[in-house]
């Protein structure tokens, strides 16, 4: 294998493991946030969309360059006979042998590159909904209590004015506790609107939550997929 296919397989290698870990179901993708947020990483964020378009730039050669070797030495396989020329065929049959295993190698170096972009940009939605789901349930649970605290203000003016009715508040009393009924009311309004505005927005994160959740699901069979195939092509060889 020659230095730069050698490379390539290296770092077909690396984005396994770079996947794999990935994959791992006991970290959370608030933790991967974090961990994507560390300074040396801010460092090479300036760099990173040049350096991911510049490696799938030199693995679309490189396929394109295996595509090629394959096409050349099988049509070259099939003009020859190998009972007239046994040491040809079996050097033909290497060639061919090598430009395949170049073929996959690349081809599953360019796939898993993207799968490994498209499963980090997922993971850090997927934690931005989380927080932002969290947040709002905290939200909800503030607005529910302010409502019920203005509900039982409210039923206690109802009672305190209907005291005053019956001549129990001294005179005057009455219209300030009207006021202060209605102001309640007013804030109640305002807290029940509050409380429907976040329980949709609530709602609306959770599903863009469980849609995030379906996509990384279905990139990590993809990828689970991916391994499989690999290895069967490998026993096939």
């Amino acid at each position: 294998m020659t230095l730069q296919w050698t490379a390539v397989a290296v770092f077909l290698y690396v984005e396994i493991g770079v996947l794999v870990i990935l994959c791992l179901p006991f970290i959370s993708a608030r933790r991967w946030q974090t961990i994507f947020k560390l300074g040396i990483w801010n460092k090479m964020a300036p760099f990173w969309n040049k350096g991911f378009l510049t490696m799938i730039i030199v693995l679309i050669v490189l396929f394109l360059d295996a595509v090629r070797e394959v096409r050349k030495y099988t049509g070259a396989q099939q003009s020859k006979d190998p009972k007239l020329h046994p040491n040809i065929f079996d050097h033909m049959h290497m060639k061919l042998f090598r430009a395949q295993r170049n073929l996959y190698i690349s081809g599953f170096s360019l796939f898993l590159w993207l799968v490994m972009r498209r499963i980090i940009t997922l993971i850090n939605q997927l934690a931005t909904a989380t927080a932002a789901v969290a947040v709002l349930q905290n939200q909800v649970e503030s607005t529910n209590q302010a409502a019920m605290k203005y509900m039982e203000d409210n039923e206690h003016l109802k009672k305190a004015l209907h005291e005053g009715g019956t001549g129990k508040d001294p005179a005057g009393g009455n219209e300030g506790l009207r006021k202060e009924a209605e102001e309640l009311t007013e804030q109640l309004r305002l807290s029940e609107d509050g409380l429907k505005k976040s329980q949709a927005e609530l709602e609306a994160m959770r599903r863009q939550k469980e849609n995030l959740t379906l996509e990384y699901d279905r990139l990590l069979q993809e990828f689970q997929n991916l391994q499989e195939r690999s290895g069967e092509d490998k026993k096939d060889q």
